[in-house]
């Protein structure tokens, strides 16, 4: 466990793929009871130690985790989160011979006779930015908006994306951009809007770019380490007791292929 920041109401803590945030039916440590014991032990607190768990990230997930370490904090940073106000940024790594949409440095989409295709659907320009026809996507100063509908399959922990409203869906945004394009994958950032059960993961899919080693969302083989190549990268927010604006980054995974894309 790599502590990122602390202070007396919040902890940032830098999570491991692999590690799950809150305990569940694997019976596997979770990060939370990690940090518990992390305090316990560094201000040497007798008795049980408060952890307010504010958001989580997916087990083969790497990157930053808040928790709150007073109950003030918890319901403000509850509060924060609900009202969109804690802006989280991920890098995400994808195949490009796996992809219909490559996206170049520009984040300029590729064209095909004139027409920018991802899974078939026409693009076209307006005053110089891309739309989507049917309305599902916006390209505007280099940076995609996707919108999907997502349903939830909850025996198969897994959701699904839809061009369009569907009964029991939930509408899921997110901004995508270009960082580095390789010879095999592209370095993708990616701005969440909205926070839906497997956002990144459903959406990216969903237009052909499955994040590399996610097997449950198309990709074609797994990552050694059983990961996913998905990095909540940066967290900005305002300190809920302080006031203090914070800008936090996680460190780039021990990778050959991460090193190789950032350094581009």
């Amino acid at each position: 466990m790599q502590v990122i920041y602390e202070d007396n109401h919040i902890i940032v803590v830098n999570k491991a793929p692999g590690e799950i945030v809150q305990g569940d039916k694997t019976g596997d440590v979770p990060l939370a009871d990690l940090v518990r014991q992390y305090i316990k032990e560094k201000y040497q607190k007798p008795g049980n130690v408060f952890l307010g768990v504010v958001h989580r990230l997916d087990r083969p997930v790497g990157g930053l985790v808040i928790f709150a370490r007073t109950s003030k904090a918890l319901s403000r940073l509850n509060r924060m989160f609900a009202n969109g106000e804690v802006h989280k940024t991920y890098w995400a790594i994808t195949p490009i011979d796996h992809s219909p949409l490559t996206i170049d440095r520009n984040c300029a989409p590729t064209m095909f006779n004139g027409q920018c295709s991802v899974v078939n659907v026409q693009w076209s320009m307006v005053n110089g930015q891309w739309s989507m026809v049917n309305g599902q996507c916006s390209m505007v100063n280099g940076q995609l908006t996707l919108t999907h509908w997502l349903t939830r399959n909850e025996q198969q922990n897994k959701s699904y994306a839809h061009d369009h409203e569907v009964p029991g869906s939930k509408k899921a945004q997110l901004r995508l951009s270009c960082l580095a394009t390789g010879d095999r994958y592209q370095l993708l950032e990616v701005q969440l809007l909205t926070g839906r059960h497997h956002q990144i993961r459903c959406q990216l899919a969903a237009i052909g770019c499955p994040i590399k080693g996610d097997l449950k969302y198309g990709a074609p083989r797994s990552n050694p380490d059983g990961s996913i190549s998905l990095l909540a990268r940066s967290i900005s927010f305002v300190h809920p007791v302080s006031g203090e604006e914070l800008s936090l980054q996680a460190p780039i995974p021990d990778d050959s292929l991460w090193k190789a894309l950032q350094r581009v």
